[in-house]
């Protein structure tokens, strides 16, 4: 098979009885036979080629080798439809040129050529996104991958970014947020962020109905660490230097103890309340000198301190137990409440300390520091308060806030795939740069193709003409016999043509049927020989055959068949015009006519053609590949649909007697009613019906008469079918047709299918006759 452009595949789909889900034909060549039942879907196939764009073929594809499309030419009843009227238009065709003139035109129409086989080759490695092909859909695979990694990174951080997202209207769209990624790419020089520092900022940015916040009361420990470095803790409080008894108190160093005893005497001569005797007036006077004024004072100083520590730890602790109730938004509670409990500690510590001066006044005493708990609890205290702080800002300024936020937040998810970023970024412009590259050069050559088809337009002009056609068709319809019309040229500059009588009268509305079908196929034939404009004539093409035998005479479809043929030759080369060509026809004689090829291999076919079968079940339309040529005999085609497991149960009856008629009017000496009588009951009305067909003849009403029947009506139909066979003795012709075949059969089976082509009734052979 020749390696031009042409249709190397097609699907149809949701037109007229073909399915939705389509029905495709692949791997076609540059001669396709489509064969099948008139309404089976033929027509329907030739119209897509025809036009591809028409609103009906919304659904349907076709694909050109090199993506590269020829001008079609279709046969069928709408070319029919559209073409045979008063004056059709004139085929401009290449007459008898000068051969400067002609090796012009040729070398014009290889500059054609050659620029649209280098615009294919280019468009090839440009490719398609859509399909996947060439640079174009190593861009779009490239891209698409980019944006699976971009929708991963943003399916890590949706749960803590979501607003930024939605606030980008990116959180729904991965082409979208993949966009943003390069755009934040190139124009986002935030500082960088934790991930922990901006999912803070953004519980607070982000929050519905976020407000200010209270910051937490000073904590002012100032009176209460005075009193710790009170010199009245540490000063030894006793009596006078000068009293004579002092010497003794001091060597007994119980000034404390005769202090608490000398409050319990009134009076001299009461009991001492040591010894129990009588105390005399000098030694009271002593002992209440001894604790003079200044001592006195001193122990006002104690008491003070007592009094003053209790009232100022009491305010302490009351202080730290409204924090602990009351911590606001930031303070951590946990760590502020150990901290509390040590403090609170010291104060219990402390109060027992002066409360201890206070019982031994002469003991120098000392208290415990406080400044680490305190400052442990200030440290807390002024960290949740500058969080506060940070907090209330961003509310006073929470627009500017969030775009700041979500600065920062693309910022982070950048550098979170920054290689990723860079790399996909590197590859992206390797490719841009050829794509580039090739549209550039498409771009020339599609300038310099515009360029040669010119000027191959201008030279077609000067040598083209509509009268070399017409000459032609009137010598073909005279060879046959068609004296009594003929075309001639019509219009203001003879560009038309027009169907006269030999008077130049209009023969165009009095033309039988079978007249203007041949007159319109070959004006069809003459069409893809050249064009319907000066220009154009040398253009490749694709031809389509659509049943174009439909009421012509057995000698005229002899001639379609030749000039069909020619067609496939020229397509089968492809060294003309025609690259492709297609065949779609009911007509079993004319299908064996234009199939028959001596080079093609016995049982095989050739790597230029394809064999398809169009049928319709059940309303639906389907169409079958077939390695060899399915279609040899009308006969063998009804023997197939008794073979075919999804047969018809609406046909299948008249297929079988159309079998019966076939083979045993062929064959004669058979006594109907002998083979009748052979049955019994239900399979005996079955087998009468089968012959009662033959009987009434094939031309009349039930011909066209279907009953549908239920699979177990079918099975005893073929059942009975087979039985008619055996109970006459043409086992043999049976296991044949239905493809258990044994050589023995050979013979018989090549005489009946040659009687069929033939038309008449063969000598029955020895083994069949009766």
């Amino acid at each position: 098979m020749h390696g031009g452009t042409m249709l190397e595949n097609l699907q149809i789909a949701q037109v007229a009885s073909y399915p939705a889900a389509g029905i495709p034909l692949n791997d076609l060549r540059a001669v396709n036979f489509l064969f099948g039942t008139n309404g089976s879907g033929k027509t329907s196939i030739s119209r897509l080629i025809a036009d591809a764009n028409a609103p009906a073929h919304g659904n349907c594809t076709m694909g050109w080798k090199n993506n590269q499309p020829l001008e079609t030419f279709v046969y069928n009843s709408n070319f029919v439809e559209h073409n045979f009227t008063p004056q059709m238009r004139g085929i401009f065709t290449l007459g008898e040129v000068a051969r400067e003139k002609s090796e012009a035109i040729e070398q014009a129409r290889a500059k054609v050529t050659d620029a649209l086989t280098h615009i294919a080759q280019l468009e090839g490695t440009l490719g398609d996104a859509a399909a996947g092909t060439g640079k174009q859909g190593d861009l779009a695979a490239l891209r698409q991958q980019f944006e699976n990694e971009c929708w991963t990174l943003k399916t890590t951080y949706d749960a803590a970014f979501k607003e930024a997202f939605e606030r980008a209207r990116v959180r729904g769209a991965r082409a979208k947020f993949c966009d943003k990624v390069l755009e934040e790419k190139l124009g986002n020089s935030a500082n960088l962020s934790t991930f922990a520092e901006l999912q803070t900022r953004a519980a607070t940015v982000y929050a519905e109905g976020v407000l200010r916040v209270a910051l937490l009361p000073a904590f002012d420990t100032s009176e209460l660490r005075q009193l710790g470095s009170d010199p009245i803790l540490a000063k030894k409080v006793v009596g006078r230097e000068d009293i004579d008894i002092a010497a003794l108190v001091r060597k007994l160093g119980n000034s404390d103890w005769v202090r608490t005893g000398l409050d319990y005497v009134e009076k001299a001569g009461d009991p001492c309340p040591f010894c129990q005797k009588p105390l005399e007036d000098d030694l009271l006077g002593k002992l209440r000198a001894f604790f003079d004024e200044a001592y006195g004072n001193d122990m006002l100083a104690v008491g003070r301190l007592v009094d003053a520590h209790a009232i100022y730890a009491d305010r302490c602790r009351q202080y730290l137990d409204d924090i602990t109730e009351n911590p606001g938004n930031f303070l951590d509670v946990a760590i502020f409440r150990v901290a509390a409990d040590r403090l609170k500690s010291l104060l219990l510590l402390n109060a027992a300390i002066v409360e201890r001066k206070r019982k031994e006044p002469s003991a120098p005493l000392a208290m415990e520091s406080l400044e680490g708990a305190i400052a442990e609890i200030d440290l807390l205290l002024s960290t949740a308060n500058e969080q506060a702080n940070r907090h209330n800002a961003l509310v006073d300024n929470l627009a500017t806030e969030k775009a700041s936020l979500s600065t920062d937040i693309w910022r982070f998810l950048i550098e979170e795939k920054k290689d990723l970023i860079d790399r996909y970024l590197s590859d992206k412009r390797g490719l841009d740069g050829a794509v580039t590259g090739i549209s550039a050069r498409l771009a020339t050559l599609k300038t310099e193709l515009q360029t040669a088809q010119e000027a191959l337009v201008e030279l077609e002009r000067g040598v083209t003409s509509v009268r070399p056609a017409v000459t032609k068709i009137n010598n073909t319809l005279a060879s046959f016999g068609f004296n009594s019309f003929q075309l001639d040229t019509a219009g203001d500059r003879g560009q038309l043509y027009k169907i006269v009588r030999a008077d130049g009268s209009d023969a165009r509305d009095t033309l039988s049927e079978g007249e203007r079908s041949f007159i319109t196929f070959l004006y069809f034939y003459h069409l893809i020989q050249g064009s319907i404009s000066e220009s154009g004539t040398q253009s490749d093409r694709v031809v389509v055959f659509d049943d174009p035998v439909s009421s012509l005479d057995s000698d005229v479809l002899f001639i379609v068949s030749a000039l069909v043929k020619r067609v496939l030759d020229e397509a089968t080369t492809g060294t003309g015009r025609i690259k492709q060509a297609f065949v779609l026809t009911h007509n079993i004689y004319f299908h064996k006519e234009v199939t028959y090829n001596s080079r093609r291999p016995k049982g095989g076919r050739l790597s230029s053609e394809t064999f398809w079968i169009v049928r319709k079940r059940e309303g639906v339309s389907t169409v079958e590949k077939h390695e060899t040529n399915p279609v040899r005999t009308s006969y063998e085609l009804l023997w197939s649909e008794v073979r075919n497991p999804n047969r018809s149960t609406v046909t299948i009856q008249n297929v079988l007697r159309r079998i019966l008629e076939y083979y045993f009017t062929i064959l004669g000496n058979m006594d109907k009613d002998d083979v009748i009588n052979r049955f019994e009951g239900r399979d005996q009305q079955v087998c009468s019906s089968l012959f009662s067909w033959i009987n009434d003849g094939s031309h009349n009403f039930t011909d066209d008469v279907y009953v549908s029947a239920d699979a177990e009506t079918v099975e005893r139909y073929l059942r009975v079918f087979k039985r008619i066979f055996d109970e006459t003795n043409h086992q043999a012709h049976y296991a044949m047709m239905i493809g258990d075949e044994d050589p023995v059969t050979a013979a018989i089976a090549e005489v009946v299918l040659l009687a069929d082509v033939a038309g008449t009734p063969p000598e029955p052979p020895p083994a069949m006759s009766a």
